[in-house]
């Protein structure tokens, strides 16, 4: 969600990074109309944007359901009524059968997965043949340099404040060889696509037979 930044001399917003996101998702994904999956959505962010550029039924999957509920009232305006639904539930066991979606995305949610090798198996388990996952975070290639400097400066702030553990904590599982280790553990390695999208995000494909 967007933030304030605190100025020289008066305070400036953050734009909102869910629309430069769904941007790459559709240039790097190339997804199919059909189901699609914002894994991790908390109120629905990155779902919501998506189904705005689409006419797919867009789920979001999440164990907060207070969060949940405000993705669905969110989804209360011309367009989305009856495309957004949600579902309670972690990454690790997602309640979806086989070959049932046609794009699955997550921004942010991989870094607090009990079990991040097993929530990418199930994510490649729900895919369609030939549809694509975008797993990670970041904010999108189109998203002002400014903006992406400033989120930094303010968080890198934050943490020092707290500590070199915690800037340790937080930097360590947004490495793209810490993301790569656990799609290599789960299997995924080999079926990663190159070019990938910006630092950050796994781009998988489910084979097809």
């Amino acid at each position: 969600m967007p933030g304030r930044v605190e100025g020289a001399d008066e305070p400036r917003e953050l734009p909102d990074w869910f629309v430069p996101v769904a941007e790459d998702v559709e240039e790097y994904c190339r997804p199919r109309p059909g189901v699609w999956v914002d894994l991790g959505s908390g109120s629905g962010g990155l779902g919501l944007a998506l189904a705005r550029r689409s006419t797919s039924t867009v789920l979001l999957v999440d164990p907060n359901a207070r969060a949940l509920g405000s993705g669905l009232e969110a989804a209360k305006t011309p367009g989305l009524a009856g495309r957004v639904m949600v579902i309670a539930g972690v990454a690790e066991s997602i309640t979806l059968p086989d070959d049932s979606v046609d794009l699955a995305v997550s921004r942010g949610s991989i870094f607090f997965w009990q079990d991040p090798p097993q929530g990418l198996r199930e994510v490649y388990r729900i895919l369609r043949p030939g549809a694509r996952a975008m797993i990670g975070g970041g904010f999108g290639t189109r998203y002002p340099e400014w903006a992406y400097t400033e989120f930094f400066r303010r968080r890198y702030e934050a943490l020092e404040a707290e500590g070199e553990e915690a800037k340790r904590r937080w930097d360590e599982p947004r490495r793209m060889e810490w993301l790569v280790g656990h799609a290599r553990v789960a299997g995924l390695g080999d079926l990663l696509l190159s070019p990938t999208p910006p630092t950050r995000w796994l781009l998988f494909e489910k084979e097809t037979t």
